[in-house]
């Protein structure tokens, strides 16, 4: 088992920036590669923001995203942050952080195997 906590996540304006946290924990974490954020707007589906690989620090986001967000980890690696900048009323969502336990599919939620409960973000105008 992992266990994800989230945190960071509050009520911005248009413009501002914000850093998410995400603790990792549990007898199943040293398996973990891939440590990632998705969002969830209302109304719309879950989407892929961005991932790390935690072996290799090699990043990948996803293109809406880009240039505005930054992820990255702690030295220990059991921390993963996402920095996000100039944020905009559409970046409001709730944040989930999650692990999996291979570097493929980043973008598709079924590639990972664990999930913390969100962290709500919102940007208003």
């Amino acid at each position: 088992q992992v266990q994800l906590v989230e945190s960071g996540g509050g009520l911005v304006q248009a413009g501002d920036n914000l850093r998410l946290s995400c603790a990792a924990s549990g007898r199943s974490f040293s398996s973990t590669i891939a440590m990632g954020w998705f969002r969830q707007a209302p109304g719309k589906e879950r989407e892929f923001v961005a991932a790390i690989n935690r072996n290799d620090g090699v990043e990948h986001y996803a293109d809406s995203v880009k240039d505005q967000f930054t992820i990255a980890t702690d030295i220990p690696k059991t921390k993963v942050y996402l920095h996000m900048n100039s944020l905009k009323p559409e970046d409001t969502a709730v944040y989930y952080c999650a692990t999996g336990r291979r570097w493929s599919l980043l973008e598709q939620a079924g590639a990972y195997d664990y999930w913390g409960q969100g962290t709500q973000v919102t940007v208003s105008p």
